[in-house]
């Protein structure tokens, strides 16, 4: 049984997959990618207590390098209550062999380094209070959002992302991401459910690290959501322009009109503005 949350606003019950895990004799996994650093600071549930198995990445809200690691159980996993027998973990030498000879090779000495780095980071006072604030700020958005008569898959977020579900508005994923990319706001087209293709996806999808990083508070996504929402109204603007039958190709074609990319400059301009007031980590003021 996988636990996962790459597209999820809402803690996981672990509690309650281990039940029924165990009442069919399976494993339970928990791939904690998007999630590790805020489970790092205990802003939210830990899957250790229920899981056999956890993998995770490093370079999402744990803020490391590129990389990866897997937990895994051992010792006794059962007891048989009639015989008092128990069966015990075999995942150690399973999982070892399927990652080394099975799919990886030579180690990447300075990843190991950097993961260490980001580990020792993770166990701070200060990465703590930065991953309450990356929550904060995601609630802060996922408001603001709904305040401005968008739909959020799950009704709010209690981590780091937000799904935000276009249909309602009118138009895609596809189509609102391109004219964020060309503003300056990075998010990435999603789908939602009850779509019927991923070629055309409903969704945006939005995470508040990066930005809560640079020192972003909850105010300043409020602004965020500003912009994101004048993004979209110029979408619609656009797509108005075309016949409904237009492809997303036609849509970018039509964004290279004079009209809309003096809009497009315009809101980019604004928002790169607005960003430069917050400094990047590391990156020296040239």
């Amino acid at each position: 049984l996988l636990a996962g949350v790459s597209c999820y606003s809402r803690n996981l019950d672990y509690a309650r997959m281990r039940k029924i895990a165990d009442a069919n004799g399976a494993y339970l996994m928990a791939d904690m990618a998007h999630i590790s650093g805020l489970v790092a600071a205990g802003v939210v549930p830990s899957p250790f207590d229920h899981c056999d198995v956890v993998s995770t990445t490093t370079h999402k809200t744990l803020r490391g390098c590129r990389a990866g690691m897997i937990f895994y159980r051992k010792g006794t996993r059962s007891v048989d209550p009639k015989t008092g027998k128990e069966t015990l973990y075999n995942l150690e030498s399973l999982i070892n062999q399927a990652v080394f000879p099975g799919l990886q090779g030579g180690p990447h000495n300075h990843a190991i380094a950097g993961i260490a780095v980001a580990l020792q980071q993770a166990m701070t006072p200060e990465f703590k209070a930065y991953q309450q604030q990356v929550v904060a700020n995601c609630k802060a958005l996922s408001t603001a959002l709904m305040e401005l008569g968008y739909d959020i898959v799950t009704g709010g977020s209690d981590n780091h992302l937000i799904l935000l579900d276009l249909r309602s508005r009118g138009t895609d994923g596809g189509r609102a991401e391109r004219v964020l990319e060309i503003c300056s706001i990075a998010c990435n087209k999603n789908t939602c459910p009850g779509d019927v293709s991923a070629l055309r996806p409903s969704g945006l999808r939005f995470g508040t690290p990066a930005l809560t990083s640079r020192g972003f508070r909850q105010d300043d996504f409020r602004m965020v959501a500003r912009y994101i929402h004048r993004g979209i109204e110029l979408t619609l603007r656009v797509q108005k322009d075309m016949s409904p039958k237009a492809t997303l190709k036609e849509f970018k074609e039509k964004l290279e009109e004079d009209k809309y990319q003096r809009e497009l400059k315009a809101l980019k301009e604004e928002v790169e503005a607005f960003a430069s007031t917050f400094p990047l980590p590391g990156l020296p003021v040239l």
